[in-house]
């Protein structure tokens, strides 16, 4: 069986950095008094997800392919960081929701009602652990294999 362990090293980082992120997001404020900002600055996220993504594959082109990586060895290992990032989603989820800011689906609620948004019982059908937790697990695997097909791309070398 081929070694797993550089996807494994970056869907690690990967993990980190979200936690990490949501730290962020919580000490500038958009989980509560800045709330109306949270849907730009969470999308934020892409710009260090991406470049993730991209160091992933150019060192696992460099310290497992000897400086020559096929698309489709691009391909297989941003997949491969993809599903364990998706292993780790749940928890990650979890984390963030009951000790980072376990006042952020009350807040969001408060928040989508107020500014009529969203009715109080679609907001609280939406921000809620349940609610989030299959949000993780559809949208993490979407966006990953995205990235990788994308990012596998720019990050190929062959010999010529």
């Amino acid at each position: 069986m081929k070694s797993y362990k550089t996807e494994l090293k970056w869907a690690l980082l990967f993990t980190g950095m979200m936690l990490s992120w949501m730290v962020m997001e919580r000490l500038v404020g958009v989980h509560d008094i800045h709330i109306d900002k949270h849907v730009i600055v969470t999308n934020l996220i892409a710009i260090p997800a991406i470049a993730i993504y991209v160091f992933a594959l150019l060192d696992k082109r460099k310290r497992d392919y000897n400086g020559y990586m096929s698309y489709k060895q691009g391909v297989v290992s941003g997949f491969v960081i993809t599903l364990i990032v998706t292993v780790f989603s749940p928890l990650t989820q979890i984390i963030t929701s009951t000790i980072i800011s376990p006042d952020y689906f009350t807040n969001m609620i408060e928040y989508s009602v107020e500014s009529e948004k969203m009715t109080r019982n679609e907001a609280e059908n939406f921000f809620n652990l349940q609610s989030y937790l299959k949000q993780v697990v559809i949208g993490t695997p979407i966006m990953g294999f995205i990235t990788t097909i994308i990012v596998a791309f720019f990050t190929k070398k062959t010999k010529s």
